[in-house]
């Protein structure tokens, strides 16, 4: 089919690039992630990103003209939208591949009024829920809030925002049929999408393995935990946090894991304690990490064994 020659597909072609742009970020996130459990949030956004460069090309292309399928097309790529977020919430061991399973059975909830318009009611606009617009747009605001205070802050907030204004015709209060077309937010919140996935890749293209002569107990903790908490965001940060600090508390360690890092405190020639408490925190990054991905992130090689008691119940 001919694309037409309008200036306004102009807009839906941008939309589609951007959406590529974006796609590959989230490809390269998935394989800078490879060991962590932050994986296959990196996979949904690649799914999120490919349904919605399609949505675009066909819009482009002339393949989706009527309301309704269009409709039917963007709540899809609304539901996948929300996939990433929805799959760093349960991004611990052992349950983080079963979790998945509950990550789809959202998203086909979300999307259910889209396979209900398109069966039963052809012709017809989808009628979202309530529910299912309210999870699409608090489940967005957690995934921003969730990164928001890293290293990520700002590539959180261009994404969070881009995500809006795609799935705006789908958020609580929003007449769907009267909200699209929307050529020009569609192609802006794009391009705010792969912006903020091209600042994460720049950022972690950029990042450096430090090179220590004589490393500390804070320096060895310090550089994964600030990675992972910049993988899976400030929930599991400070849950990891809580846990290694329980930990110090009843074995009277003098130090604190803090969201910026470790703090160590009392006779800094006391080293006693070093060894219990790098054992004790690889344990609990053992929860959300493998041991390569500990290594590729300046953990000593060592054989000490990677679970201590105290740390268990995370």
């Amino acid at each position: 089919m001919t694309p037409p020659s309008t200036s306004s597909t102009f807009l839906p072609l941008v939309t589609a690039v951007a959406a590529v742009i974006a796609g590959v970020g989230a490809v390269a996130a998935a394989v800078r992630t490879r060991g962590s459990t932050a994986v296959p949030a990196a996979w949904w956004a690649v799914a999120a990103c490919s349904a919605l460069a399609v949505d675009a090309w066909a819009r482009w292309s002339g393949a989706v003209t009527q309301p309704a399928t269009a409709g039917c097309v963007r709540l899809c790529v609304a539901a996948l939208a929300v996939c990433p977020a929805m799959s760093l919430l349960g991004a611990k061991r052992p349950q983080h591949g079963v979790w998945q399973l509950i990550v789809a059975t959202l998203a086909a909830v979300v999307a259910l009024p889209a396979a209900s318009a398109w069966l039963v009611r052809p012709g017809s606009m989808p009628d979202a829920h309530l529910l299912g617009r309210g999870f699409l747009l608090v489940l967005t605001i957690v995934g921003w809030l969730n990164f928001v205070a890293t290293g990520h802050g700002l590539s959180a907030t261009a994404i969070a925002a881009g995500q809006l204004a795609v799935v705006r015709p789908f958020l609580p209060g929003v007449d769907t049929a009267g909200a699209l077309p929307q050529p020009l937010l569609d192609a802006a919140g794009a391009v705010l999408i792969a912006a903020g996935a091209t600042a994460v890749w720049l950022r972690g293209a950029m990042a450096r393995r430090p090179r220590v002569s004589a490393p500390t107990v804070a320096a060895t903790i310090d550089r994964p935990f600030l990675v992972l908490r910049d993988t899976l965001g400030a929930a599991w940060a400070l849950r990891i946090a809580e846990r290694f600090d329980t930990v110090a508390t009843e074995r009277g360690w003098p130090c604190r894991l803090h969201f910026t890092g470790l703090d160590v405190g009392g006779d800094p020639t006391d080293a006693t304690w070093h060894r219990d408490a790098l054992r004790a925190f690889r344990a609990l990054m053992r929860r959300f990490v493998d041991d390569a991905w500990l290594l590729r992130h300046g953990w000593p090689e060592t054989d000490e064994p990677a679970m201590a008691p105290s740390a268990e119940g995370l």
